[in-house]
């Protein structure tokens, strides 16, 4: 699958002879808003433990990303440490921390709140959310320049399944479309001044487009795009309560396809 958007929930892969081992994991509970870089991620059904679980809203109800505000790569975003740890849960002294240049600091409960929002939308789903309140709305406002709040994923009540053509059974909360992207970096905006350039976008198309990956074209809404990294799932999504994904991790690969066109999808 094509993927040209600037972050996800993602495992950096080095090698050089050796065999690939996985450099970085950065997750990001804020969609679209700057990574947390951690050295060890838990896995939970719906992907890392934490990751997109907020996402900002424009008045309308629809998610906002770096494509068409990509002032959110200038949000930091910090969770305690010990919440990447097996079974913590958050307590009233538990806050996502948010701060951002020329902001002052916002700090979000853990704690779920009562507020929702129905009518959200991100790309082709929809649905209801849990609001964090206009503390949260204002702060997200101000810094936009535009009526703004921020929710998080209702769990409880909601649903996002995976694309079926590709994957079943498998749920996210706020990311693209798939719980993991394995990637080498992020590719057209600058994540350190939230500038945006052609490169390496223009230079991977020339080896990582859907035409010099042999992609049947036709069939794919991917055309005239670079194809960064690879979307995924995990087969045991369901069961892989206590299993972690480390820094340093050895990487065993299965099976190696000629050409992208031979993976079955």
């Amino acid at each position: 699958m094509a993927e040209e958007r600037t972050h996800g929930s993602s495992v950096a892969v080095a090698s050089a002879g050796a065999p690939p081992t996985v450099k970085s994991i950065f997750i990001y509970p804020i969609k679209s808003c700057k990574g947390i870089s951690v050295s060890k991620a838990p896995l939970s059904p719906t992907g890392f433990v934490w990751d997109r679980h907020w996402v900002v809203i424009n008045s309308k109800g629809r998610g906002y990303t770096q494509r068409v505000e990509p002032k959110l790569a200038l949000v930091q975003v910090e969770l305690p440490l010990e919440a990447f740890s097996f079974g913590w849960e958050p307590n009233n002294s538990s806050y996502l921390v948010v701060r951002a240049p020329g902001m002052a600091e916002l700090k979000v409960s853990l704690a779920k709140p009562d507020l929702r929002s129905d009518g959200v939308s991100v790309w082709e789903w929809s649905g209801s959310a849990l609001d964090e309140g206009d503390e949260a709305a204002k702060w997200f406002t101000d810094f936009l320049g535009k009526p703004s709040r921020l929710v998080r994923f209702n769990e409880e009540s909601e649903t996002r399944p995976t694309d079926p053509h590709y994957a079943t059974g498998f749920n996210v909360k706020f990311p693209d479309a798939f719980p993991y992207l394995l990637i080498s970096e992020v590719p057209t905006i600058d994540q350190e001044d939230a500038t945006i350039g052609s490169e390496p976008r223009k230079t991977m198309m020339k080896f990582r487009s859907a035409e010099a990956l042999e992609v049947n074209t036709a069939t794919t809404k991917y055309k005239g795009q670079p194809y960064l990294g690879q979307m995924l799932v995990c087969e045991d999504h369901k069961t892989n309560k206590g299993k972690i994904v480390s820094v340093g991790d050895i990487i065993e690969v299965e099976k190696v396809f000629p050409s992208y066109a031979d993976v079955a999808v």
